[in-house]
């Protein structure tokens, strides 16, 4: 997925001259560039970022609001790509989805960028809210069509609280990526998490009488 797809964009017509592919990646590039000498996110202005990328401020007004929105695209551009589910029940969607979340905390991990701006977007209220409006906040609403999905289908228990549900199958991947770094992210732990989940969320069987 290219840079230039890979974050929604609003429905409308777009703003400004048309967007180049080329030119958001050498700003994105620009920012990692700063990242990676060690500049704090709090250092990074408009212009700082235009002198590094070779651009005019107005090129990088025209692409995002303001460095809150661009810093989310940096982020969303050093992280794995959002997955496709495969949509053959909700079992599979939810490893998939847990997935990509193992495989984020292990780039994260080996990262320096990330692992820095992940650090310093908590004293960043901006920057926070902007990442968790445009980047999580999705992420979760995708668990949850899923876990609707699982409900009509008869593969969970219709009585759950599904925002719950939903901590329960994304909670043990980020103690595991986040509270934990020291931990394992091993192949197979997204499939034993949402198996070990489900095993008390099915629905259950009525007992046949005794004959």
């Amino acid at each position: 997925m290219s840079l230039a797809e890979s974050r929604p964009r609003p429905d409308g017509p777009a703003r400004g001259r048309p967007r180049s592919e080329a030119v958001e990646r050498a700003i994105i590039e620009g920012v990692m560039k700063l990242l990676e000498d060690g500049v704090p996110l709090a250092e990074l202005s408009i212009e700082r970022v235009a002198r590094t990328a070779g651009v005019g401020k107005a090129t990088i007004y025209r692409r995002w609001s303001g460095k809150e929105e661009l810093f989310v695209d940096v982020i969303r551009a050093a992280e794995p790509p959002d997955p496709e589910l495969p949509g053959t029940s909700m079992r599979d969607d939810l490893v998939v989805l847990v997935e990509a979340l193992r495989r984020r905390g292990l780039v994260s991990r080996s990262s320096a960028i990330l692992h820095n701006v992940y650090a310093q977007m908590k004293s960043s209220p901006k920057i926070w809210v902007a990442y968790h409006a445009s980047v999580i906040a999705p992420r979760r609403v995708l668990i949850m069509d899923v876990l609707r999905r699982g409900q009509r289908s008869g593969e969970l228990r219709p009585d759950v609280d599904l925002d719950l549900v939903n901590d329960m199958f994304v909670g043990p991947m980020l103690v595991r990526s986040v509270m934990r770094p020291d931990a394992d992210l091993p192949e197979g732990l997204s499939e034993q998490i949402v198996d070990a989940v489900l095993e008390g969320l099915r629905p259950v069987s009525p007992v046949a009488p005794p004959g």
